[in-house]
């Protein structure tokens, strides 16, 4: 069942909550792949009922970056979601969701801002004002469909610990379910980015990849330094490769990881033929 309108998705949450049904949302922005649908299963074996969310949010974009390219394939998402047995894609027009004009200025939309030492690192270092509008937007999913679980995926590792915290700090009656990257054959984590990328781009992508378990390998072998393990990186950089960031933080609190250990994620972030790739590996895990 698709619906547009937020009326229409209270009105079948409200059956379902008097039934006492267990509800899960995936949070999608669409352009659906095997990572979304690997999402949408755990859902399916965790809750009774399934709401994919399908929508490009306007407010987590900045000025240069690609909101008016970014795919869009509505179609192909709803039959993918039947087909995987989904009770309802919710996909809201941006004027639904914010009101007249869709994209809104800071003054007359109310915003959640998590604490700044979440989001001064990694993405949100060069994508200022991103997790407000991510945190707005997934405050406002939840608080339309009233999930019992929430369904994230890992590679957006900052993401899912910034929402941690603000359904946390917030009081927000869900949990937060992370699940594993999703990647492709050759080791490219799933990406609705990935289709700007030709396919030699694809090959100069899989360095992200290589990186990352190449520092796990290290990690595993003892070396625990950060710096030292960073600058195993450069041997699989050329001049195709863009490094934004290589960091190691804590998986729970985001702070910095001088000395890595077993409960530290390492994320990067890169620009192939100028489309901005993030990938994440956990060193405690196997």
């Amino acid at each position: 069942m698709l619906l547009n309108k937020i009326e229409e998705i209270k009105k079948n949450i409200k059956v379902w909550k008097k039934e006492g049904l267990t509800i899960g949302l995936v949070p999608t922005m669409g352009a659906l792949h095997a990572g979304h649908l690997s999402l949408i299963k755990k859902a399916k074996e965790t809750c009774d009922r399934v709401v994919v969310s399908v929508f490009v949010n306007p407010i987590q974009f900045g000025p240069a970056e690609d909101y008016d390219k970014y795919p869009r394939t509505l179609e192909a998402d709803e039959k993918l979601c039947k087909e995987n047995g989904v009770d309802i894609v919710f996909a809201p027009a941006p004027k639904e969701m914010y009101g007249d004009g869709g994209r809104l200025s800071n003054d007359i939309l109310t915003y959640v801002c998590p604490p700044f030492f979440y989001v001064n690192k990694l993405c949100g270092k060069t994508r200022v004002g991103h997790f407000d509008g991510v945190c707005t937007v997934v405050l406002k999913l939840l608080n339309i469909v009233q999930p019992d679980y929430a369904f994230f995926g890992q590679k957006d590792a900052q993401q899912v610990i910034i929402v941690k915290k603000m359904v946390k700090d917030l009081n927000v009656p869900v949990k937060i379910i992370q699940c594993p990257i999703i990647r492709e054959e050759s080791g490219l984590a799933l990406s609705s980015r990935n289709k700007y990328l030709t396919e030699e781009g694809k090959k100069d992508a899989l360095a992200l990849g290589k990186i990352l378990n190449n520092i796990k390998a290290c990690y595993k072998k003892g070396i625990t330094d950060s710096v030292a393990l960073r600058e195993t990186a450069y041997a699989y950089l050329s001049e195709k490769h863009d490094l934004e960031y290589l960091e190691f933080v804590d998986r729970d609190t985001l702070e910095d990881r001088t000395i890595a250990d077993n409960n530290t994620v390492v994320l990067i972030a890169c620009r192939v033929e100028n489309v901005r790739l993030i990938d994440n590996i956990y060193l405690g895990e196997n």
